[in-house]
């Protein structure tokens, strides 16, 4: 009896140093990173379908006559009684067009704000006078899942987002997540593309995913880590229950004895 005791405490010792032990160190950010200095890619995002976009127009006029503007801008609505207006803006059909005032319909999907701005302004030249255009996106928005701390889809008041700077928004990688294999899905005119970006390399701020697009998503895959802790605590269950089993049965045989 006392030999069958010894065994199965050597087994469960066994399983506990199996159970504890790591299986791979975390990887840090830029570690592999040289001392040098890197040109990094900041590509302007543009427009896309469905995106709102707030479009101011202002005119050497406005200080004379501010309502010669007013038929090209659109007007703010009130919310509610004693609460902030809430600024109208443009949406983005599913062709690409906005529906101008006094402009009409125009084709502004794959332009960046800047284009967009001159685009209005040329228009606008025998309309108004020393006219200039302000364009901003109201919903830019990005989704960062996969091994995150907080994943989930961000809405922001900047389009100058970084895919650095969407991690920090989900709450950083898990130690089961990673970073030198960081996928971004993105739409551009129509097609799906996806790109690999390493966040231990200075190699991510030449990639034309480091700067983030309207409605990107960001997926940190799994490095492997959590399905091994799973396994290896299913694994210490079912020899913990069979170590019960045989001290009941052990027992029994040494009281029937």
């Amino acid at each position: 009896m006392k030999s069958i005791l010894l065994c199965l405490s050597a087994l469960i010792l066994l399983v506990s140093s199996c159970t504890t032990q790591k299986t791979a160190t975390n990887i840090n950010y830029l570690e592999n990173a040289k001392d040098t200095s890197v040109v990094v890619n900041l590509q302007p995002p543009v427009v896309q379908k469905g995106d709102l976009l707030s479009i101011k127009v202002f005119s050497s006029a406005n200080g004379i006559k501010p309502e010669a503007d007013a038929p090209y801008n659109l007007q703010e609505t009130s919310t509610a009684a004693g609460s902030n207006s809430a600024t109208a803006g443009f949406m983005v059909n599913m062709e690409g067009n906005i529906e101008y005032p006094q402009l009409g319909p125009l084709h502004v999907e794959g332009l960046t704000r800047e284009e967009l701005a001159d685009l209005i302004k040329t228009k606008l030249q025998g309309q108004l006078t020393q006219p200039s255009v302000i364009v901003r996106f109201l919903n830019f928005k990005i989704s960062v899942l996969g091994e995150v701390k907080s994943p989930g889809t961000f809405t922001l008041p900047t389009e100058r987002v970084t895919i650095l700077e969407a991690i920090g928004l989900s709450g950083d990688v898990t130690d089961f997540g990673r970073k030198n294999n960081v996928m971004v899905v993105r739409e551009n005119n129509g097609q799906i593309e996806k790109g690999i970006v390493d966040l231990t390399s200075s190699t991510m701020f030449a990639s034309p995913y480091y700067r983030l697009q309207q409605n990107d998503v960001v997926f940190v895959e799994s490095n492997g880590k959590r399905l091994q802790q799973q396994q290896r605590q299913e694994t210490a269950q079912q020899i913990g229950l069979g170590i019960s089993i045989i001290t009941a049965i052990a027992l029994i045989l040494n009281f029937i004895k």
